[in-house]
C-alpha cells in the first residue's frame, strides 16, 4: 500500500480583522464612558447635634440687608463695604491669633455678593474656620 504525503500547507491566521475590532471596541467604549469630575470647592456640611449651641470665641461678621458689615456687634459698623476695609478690621479682631474662627451672620435679604465678599476677605487672611449663624424654626 502507497500512503500519499500530504502537503504541509502553512495555515496563516489574518489578525488584521481581530485586531480593527479590537481598536473599534476599545475607541468606542472611550467615547461612551463617563468620567467623574471632581470640584475643586470640598464642602463639609456641619450636622446638629443638640438644640443647645456652644458658644466658643469667634469673630461675627455680621452683613444687614443693604450689605453693610459689622464687626462682632451692631455698634462697631464699617465705614463703607470695601474689601480692604473688611479685611483691616478682620485683622483688627484677630488681633494676635493666626487663625481665629469667623462666623458670618447674614440677613435673609442680604445680597449675595456681601456674603460672597466676607468669605473672600477670610480667605485673603488666610483664616480657614468659617461657619454660618442661623436661626432655628419654630416648633
Amino acid at each position: 500500500m502507497k500512503f500519499r504525503r500530504h502537503k504541509d500547507d502553512n495555515l496563516k491566521v489574518n489578525l488584521t480583522p481581530l485586531i480593527d475590532t479590537v481598536f473599534i471596541l476599545l475607541i468606542f467604549f472611550m467615547m461612551t464612558t463617563t468620567f467623574n469630575r471632581e470640584t475643586q470647592l470640598k464642602i463639609n456640611l456641619p450636622e446638629a447635634k443638640s438644640e443647645n449651641s456652644v458658644e466658643q470665641q469667634s469673630i461675627k461678621i455680621i452683613i444687614d440687608e443693604k450689605g453693610e458689615y459689622a464687626i462682632n456687634d451692631f455698634e462697631h459698623t464699617l465705614i463703607n463695604s470695601k474689601l480692604d476695609t473688611l479685611k483691616l478690621a478682620l485683622k483688627k479682631a484677630a488681633g494676635e491669633e493666626s487663625n481665629p474662627s469667623l462666623l458670618i451672620s447674614a440677613d435673609k435679604d442680604t445680597p449675595h455678593f456681601a456674603v460672597v465678599k466676607a468669605m473672600e476677605a477670610a480667605r485673603d487672611l488666610g483664616f480657614l474656620k468659617l461657619g454660618f449663624e442661623a436661626q432655628q424654626k419654630p416648633k
